[in-house]
């Protein structure tokens, strides 16, 4: 899953883009309202984690503009400001949820799966798609016959996404662009080499190729 981490603070930024990525997520940072907007725009982020003391443009404008738009990626809002009024105002720009500095990694790391998992439709708790079960705290994968597989941070990106969409037919460049951040080099074809990683711990019907368009994982709930 790829994040768009919008924060200015020299310090901060890096140490929550680390932690993201220690979680498992692509991160791309901006350190502007401006850059943010653009990039929110442009880019398919699965999640927003925007700051609203920002350079350039406040972060509600940066939100309320990529509303107005009919953007509607999942956005949470990280502020030092902790008033309520604040936060009305953050949820009636169209925050999808609202955390005040200083916080806990673990409870950010918290939201944001509760948040990617609402948006997706998936049910809370782990994720589990027909005995297939992601175990997020430690990046592997448990398959029917109850047996634990290590992940790499690829792979687990990647059936995270598949996870999160199942029974959706998913194009090789759709998945490069939720697995991999802004600067990574987004070849498609490596997909491939991953998928079969992923077919050979949790079995080959679990992923099915559609020939000319991409990958479904598992089959569309009811």
């Amino acid at each position: 899953m790829r994040i768009l981490l919008v924060e200015d603070d020299p310090a901060l930024g890096p140490q929550i883009r680390s932690s993201l990525q220690s979680a498992g997520y692509a991160v791309d940072v901006s350190v502007d309202g401006i850059d943010a907007e653009g990039l929110g725009d442009i880019e398919p982020y699965d999640l927003i984690l925007l700051d609203l003391g920002l350079p350039k443009r406040p972060g509600l404008n940066v939100l309320a503009n990529w509303r107005s738009r009919g953007n509607k990626v999942p956005v949470i809002i990280l502020t030092a400001r902790g008033s309520w009024q604040e936060k009305v105002e953050g949820f009636k720009a169209g925050a999808d949820d609202y955390i005040g500095k200083p916080f806990q990694t673990e409870e950010l790391l918290a939201r944001i799966g509760a948040v990617l998992k609402r948006s997706q439709g998936a049910p809370v708790g782990p994720l589990a798609v027909e005995g297939v079960v992601l175990d997020e705290e430690t990046q592997s994968l448990i398959d029917r016959n109850g047996e634990r597989h290590e992940l790499t941070g690829t792979e687990y990106r990647l059936l995270r996404y598949f996870m999160l969409n199942p029974g959706q037919v998913l194009s090789k460049s759709r998945l490069a662009e939720h697995v991999y951040d802004y600067d990574s080099d987004k070849d498609s074809n490596v997909m491939e080499v991953y998928v079969n990683r992923l077919r050979q711990k949790i079995g080959t019907e679990m992923i099915q190729t559609r020939r000319g368009q991409g990958y479904i994982f598992g089959h569309r709930p009811s």
